[in-house]
């Protein structure tokens, strides 16, 4: 078993430097680090949940409570429950020549609360508005990929956080299914 702990490790790093320091560059080096500013994105939700609400009918109202309470679930999992759990400290603070867009930071890095969050977000909106799921799909993955390009997540700990999202998102699409229309 410690080997295969060693070899997923050793794996995780060497595909962090080919992320964060191959493929960085100057284009990257200004849009990820906005991409990953999470007040960056405040006004975009907020816009959204206000379409939502005055315009979205019964639906989008519904979809503003499912999506709100599937976040404040993932991210109280993530920060509460996994990364203290876990304990894994961030690659800014271990890998040697990280390409560091943001300085070290002195939370747990298992999984990224971004990358939960944001593909929380984009499972339930992508259930109710299949015709923008590309969209949703893909802001999910930039962000996580920023936070990867930053130097504060390991790969492995955007896609832990990117499939326990799905998870929370789906989890919650079923319970208001039920409740909703009772199937």
């Amino acid at each position: 078993m410690d080997a295969v702990l060693s070899f997923l490790a050793h794996l995780d790093t060497t595909l962090f430097v080919f992320f964060n320091v191959h493929l960085a560059n100057p284009v990257f080096d200004v849009i990820m680090p906005f991409i990953t500013e999470k007040t960056h994105w405040y006004p975009v939700w907020a816009l959204a949940i206000l379409l939502l609400l005055l315009k979205g009918g019964r639906k989008g109202r519904w979809v503003v409570l499912v999506v709100l309470l599937a976040v404040a679930t993932s991210d109280l999992t993530v920060n509460r429950i996994l990364k203290p759990l876990f304990h894994r400290i961030r690659p800014c603070n271990v890998v040697e020549g990280a390409h560091l867009l943001l300085g070290k930071k002195s939370s747990f890095s298992m999984p990224s609360s971004h990358a939960t969050n944001f593909f929380t977000m984009a499972t339930v909106f992508s259930y109710y508005y299949r015709k923008y799921q590309i969209i949703f799909w893909t802001l999910a993955a930039l962000v996580a990929y920023s936070r990867i390009a930053v130097g504060v997540h390991y790969p492995f700990d955007v896609l832990v956080g990117g499939l326990l999202g799905i998870l929370i998102g789906y989890g919650w699409v079923v319970v208001f299914k039920k409740i909703v229309d009772g199937k």
